[in-house]
């Protein structure tokens, strides 16, 4: 498998998109623990509600033990302070509650906060990347000698624009049937270069 193209600038390239996407990953998983942390601040009323809701049920409590079977009286007096610890245990419940929706607000936002622009990114980058590897690897396969380069002018003619054609040769395809070297080797070099691939040296050339 060939990750990296041969070219220098290309690979440049690559290697700083890898060293991107990462950099990006990071800052926006941060920027989603951000984002979670700021929205469950949100949830302080809702502790403040049970705090308050346990305190005020638990001093009710404490005062109906305190005239809990006193002489005549008996617990007719506890009653109603039993009853108000009730109170206490709604307005717990209820911000235990507002803080249970809290922390699932900022759960869902710390994602997609983070999730959302990653995926987004990191889709196109997967793409552009698996395509390189799939066209380099397979062209690798095929270009281990200069008389490959036959194959790649081939494809170059059929797939490259008219204008780099003509910028080669005025006839591309009849140099190409006569085996013109030196056209059939800067054809395959503009095929080669899209998939970022060296030619083989030529003896006694320049690659």
């Amino acid at each position: 498998m060939k990750l990296y193209a041969d070219l220098p600038g290309r690979r440049s390239l690559q290697l700083a998109s890898d060293v991107g996407i990462v950099l990006w990953t990071c800052v926006w998983a941060y920027a989603g623990r951000q984002v979670h942390s700021a929205t469950l601040a949100l949830a302080t009323p809702g502790h403040d509600l049970e705090t308050a809701g346990s305190g005020f049920r638990s001093r009710m409590l404490e005062a109906a033990g305190s005239v809990d079977n006193l002489p005549v009286l008996d617990d007719r007096i506890a009653t109603p302070f039993r009853s108000a610890s009730g109170i206490g245990t709604e307005i717990a419940s209820a911000g235990s509650s507002l803080v249970s929706a809290v922390e699932r607000l900022a759960l869902l936002l710390g994602w997609v906060t983070a999730v959302v622009p990653i995926v987004i990114v990191g889709a196109a980058w997967i793409a552009l990347r698996g395509r390189f590897v799939r066209r380099a690897t397979a062209a690798q396969q095929f270009i281990d000698a200069a008389a490959d380069l036959d194959l790649f002018a081939l494809r170059a003619m059929a797939r490259q624009p008219m204008r780099k054609l003509a910028a080669i040769s005025d006839d591309p395809g009849g140099a190409w049937r006569r085996g013109d070297p030196a056209v059939i080797r800067d054809l395959a070099l503009l095929e080669l270069r899209d998939s970022g691939l060296r030619p083989p040296a030529l003896t006694g050339g320049a690659a």
